[in-house]
């Protein structure tokens, strides 16, 4: 049985507070392996943050975790263009945004995330990705390899994806593992109809992806992250007697850091409000004619809504186009519920927007 870290106790957390990053309280990080029994994301993520800003500089990590399930985009990314948000808001799914770069991917109990986290000038993410297909491939699954892209696949279909984060002294290489995942759900969750928006964003690279079981059904996560473990531990020289390996529950790290690191994730100005410059054009035909939408956003916020419509008097719709400008993207139009819905054209155009807007 692993030994299990609980130095504190995490309490409530709080809201609107900021990530420092340091703490001069912070513990002492003595192991170099972690495996989280948690299954929160918001904690998981905000522990790999920790880890990372707090080990020693030259010191090899790797922490393994899985999350229920929820849909993570990159530091980068625009959730608008990446996620369908209405088969996400149904299924009552979260969306999360994390501190690296990267595509958006889909986490469940049925996937295990890895992160190896390395010296700057020691750092070689093919050499990191090597070591995750040196485990799979001990697992049994031969024909696991890797592509140009660095992402680690069975066959033709991607099983891992990854993404990067460098500072001054440290970087880490993080990643999914598709071990049992809900591969339907995945699909639904991240298909979107969006190719008229234009974003700054880094856009996802289209995957099919498949799953270990289906090469391998007697794989678990257990065999996986002992797998990847081993190879670690050879990788870097580490011997398990001097250095065992840490189970780790919601009260590992620094308690204050983590509590700042959660609230910081579940913030809209984190969540939405990193989201870069993007324009969507829309156009629908009403019984009274048709309209064309131009969208302009930043950080999740609505610069303009220019809104043509040939067959209507001009003035139609300016009102509603000048109640979008610095409105939330997401939340505008209100729906029905939340205001006074127009009437006629304008009434129309309002209900078709903030349905699709959302």
């Amino acid at each position: 049985m692993f030994p299990v870290i609980s130095r504190f106790h995490l309490a409530t957390r709080p809201k609107n507070l900021l990530r420092r990053l340091s703490t001069p309280s912070s513990p002492a990080i003595q192991n170099s392996v972690f495996i989280s029994r948690s299954t929160d994301p918001l904690f998981n993520l905000t522990f790999e943050d920790w880890l990372f800003r707090h080990s020693p500089p030259d010191k090899p990590l790797l922490f393994l975790y899985r999350n229920t399930p929820c849909v993570v985009i990159g530091r980068n990314q625009n959730p608008w263009k990446e996620v369908n948000m209405g088969a996400l808001r149904a299924r009552g799914v979260p969306l999360v945004r994390r501190r690296s770069g990267g595509g958006t991917v889909y986490h469940d109990l049925g996937n295990m995330n890895f992160s190896i986290h390395l010296a700057r000038q020691a750092f070689d993410r093919h050499a990191t990705a090597q070591l995750v297909l040196r485990a799979v491939r001990a697992m049994g699954i031969a024909r696991a390899c890797l592509n140009d892209r660095n992402d680690l696949c069975v066959g033709p279909d991607k099983v891992s994806g990854s993404a990067y984060k460098i500072v001054s002294a440290r970087a880490y290489h993080h990643g999914t593992m598709l071990i049992a995942t809900q591969l339907d759900t995945l699909g639904d969750l991240l298909h979107t109809e969006t190719d008229t928006m234009v974003t700054a964003g880094v856009a996802s690279v289209r995957s099919p992806v498949c799953n270990l079981q289906q090469s391998s059904p007697a794989t678990d996560h257990t065999a996986f992250a002992r797998a990847v473990v081993r190879e670690f531990r050879a990788e870097y020289a580490l011997d398990e007697t001097a250095d065992p390996t840490q189970t780790i529950d919601e009260t590992a790290g620094d308690p204050a850091y983590i509590q700042r690191g959660i609230a910081e994730l579940q913030s809209w100005d984190w969540l939405y409000g990193q989201t870069p410059a993007f324009t969507y054009t829309l156009k629908r035909a009403f019984p009274w004619g048709a309209v064309t939408a131009e969208v302009r956003a930043k950080h999740g916020v609505i610069l303009s809504c220019a809104l043509r419509a040939p067959g209507l008097p001009p003035d139609t719709l300016a009102p509603l186009s000048a109640s979008a400008e610095s409105a939330r993207y997401g939340a505008w139009p209100k729906a029905e519920a939340e205001g006074t819905p127009r009437d006629g054209p304008a009434g129309d155009v309002e209900r078709w927007l903030g349905a699709v807007l959302r």
